[in-house]
């Protein structure tokens, strides 16, 4: 009987950060971990990932974490919208492209007569790059002999398990991100890869659970890892956030998942009319169901707001927000989310720059915009936040009084790496999420939270 690993290092590729994580299956935690910036670099041919960079920063650090804790497994777990073009010899047939690179408009404007609609793939037609199949048409308009030169199509978490064991794949939760490619309906490819010439290319698609292989040998002599070391297949990271409730929770439930982006999923509940000009779409999640989801742009705007100010605010600060209506509308990022098209706006009292009662008020209209999300999912009992908005008290008691719901936190720093790790584990020992205390001025929060709503309703519904 195969030993079940214990020590998993998890590669987590975020927008923002490229991670690398050793979790303890035995106790679900984080042993070690290193971060580097996921820095995008210029062209030519298009800005681009720097995959050479992680992959030095990966290799050196399984060596230093198999070194001084011991590596038995390797998971992966990257963010969504992104596609890896590889060529005959398993090398990059091209550079992966960055999503938020712009797409001319007359190329956008030829990929909508080709895309499937909604319906058939729960994909909201997004800006930019943020619809894989909108990337792989920019690419190949941008370099004609691209399609030929492309032997194989792959997911992003997929591209590092190939440089890890030589095997290609996509898995199911990867290739159900808003891609455009598939019918997460049918569980299988929508019309699209017809469509562009590539259905020959695109490698099987696989469970997230399943195992890829051994490392290659080279890679176990650079980093010292036994060459037996499994690496599975990989999930998106937002399922990968979402995948230990799945393993522990009665449904219904909802998870908002929080990094660069805010991504709310909701299992079990209603199966709502989803509204695509709203950023709502179908997610695909590790065992292969489709779950509505709602998503905006909420670390990014944590960031450009705050602006490197204050991430502190005392009780008297809150009240301050409350008592003299300093409040924040949407959107900050209006290029995506529920209310796209929309500019921010601050009405009442604007609070100073760097202040506590500035991180209260932006923290209330993150929740405030995470609440639309979830109303836009028919969302239904508790909802579980992971992420570091899970440590955001403010975030949590707006959230808490405006769905009137009870909110779960998560206990781990993020769900991602646990989430990953628990591809190779069970649900045995799972620390599941603790409760938010609602806070005591519960009327003055759902009063602010009622004012937001009419004031977003007062400026017009999302176009």
């Amino acid at each position: 009987m195969t030993t079940r690993p214990r020590h998993i290092a998890v590669i987590d590729i975020g927008k923002t950060n490229a991670k690398l994580a050793l979790v303890d299956l035995d106790t679900h935690t984080e042993i070690a971990v290193v971060t580097r910036p996921n820095t995008v670099l210029a062209g030519p041919p298009w800005p681009h990932f720097d995959t050479e960079g992680h992959w030095a920063f990966i290799l050196t650090s399984l060596a230093a974490f198999h070194r001084d804790h011991r590596v038995d497994a390797i998971s992966i777990t990257t963010h969504g919208a992104s596609i890896v073009l590889l060529d005959k010899d398993g090398a990059l047939a091209a550079p992966i492209l960055d999503y938020e690179h712009p797409i001319a408009a007359d190329i956008a404007a030829d990929y909508d007569r080709l895309r499937p609609a909604f319906a058939q793939t729960g994909s909201p037609r997004l800006a930019n790059g943020l619809n894989v199949g909108a990337q792989l048409h920019y690419q190949f308009a941008q370099d004609p002999a691209l399609r030929q030169r492309t032997r194989h199509i792959i997911g992003y978490p997929q591209y590092w398990g190939h440089r890890l064991t030589g095997c290609s794949a996509n898995d199911v939760t990867s290739i159900g991100c808003h891609t455009d490619l598939w019918n997460p309906y049918a569980g299988t490819f929508s019309d699209l890869p017809h469509r562009l010439d590539i259905t020959d290319k695109i490698a099987p698609v696989r469970k997230s659970t399943d195992i890829l292989g051994p490392i290659l040998p080279q890679i176990a002599q650079q980093t010292g890892l036994p060459p037996q070391t499994p690496v599975v297949c990989g999930i998106h990271d937002s399922n990968a956030s979402l995948y230990p409730h799945l393993l522990t929770q009665d449904t219904p439930f909802s998870v908002v998942s929080t990094g660069t982006w805010v991504i709310v999923m909701t299992v079990g509940g209603a199966h709502p009319a989803l509204d695509p000009d709203r950023d709502t779409l179908i997610n695909v999640n590790a065992k292969g169901d489709a779950v509505p989801s709602a998503r905006f742009m909420g670390g990014r705007e944590f960031e450009l707001i705050q602006d490197g100010g204050a991430t502190e605010a005392t009780a008297q600060d809150a009240q301050e927000v409350l008592d003299r209506d300093m409040m924040l509308l949407p959107s900050v990022v209006s290029d995506s989310g529920p209310f796209q098209g929309r500019k921010m706006a601050w009405k009442g009292n604007e609070p100073a720059r760097g202040s506590g009662p500035h991180y209260v008020a932006l923290s209330y209209y993150l929740a405030l915009m995470t609440q639309t999300c979830l109303q836009l999912t028919a969302a239904n009992g508790p909802t579980i936040v992971e992420g570091p908005f899970a440590h955001n008290p403010h975030f949590l008691a707006m959230l808490s009084a405006a769905t009137g719901r009870t909110v779960l936190k998560s206990q781990s720093q993020t769900g991602t790496s646990v989430g990953a790790a628990l591809l190779f584990g069970d649900s045995k020992g799972i620390v599941t999420p603790t409760a938010f205390t609602p806070a005591d001025n519960i009327p003055d929060l759902v009063a602010y939270a009622y004012a937001w709503q009419q004031r977003v309703n007062e400026g017009g519904a999302s176009k």
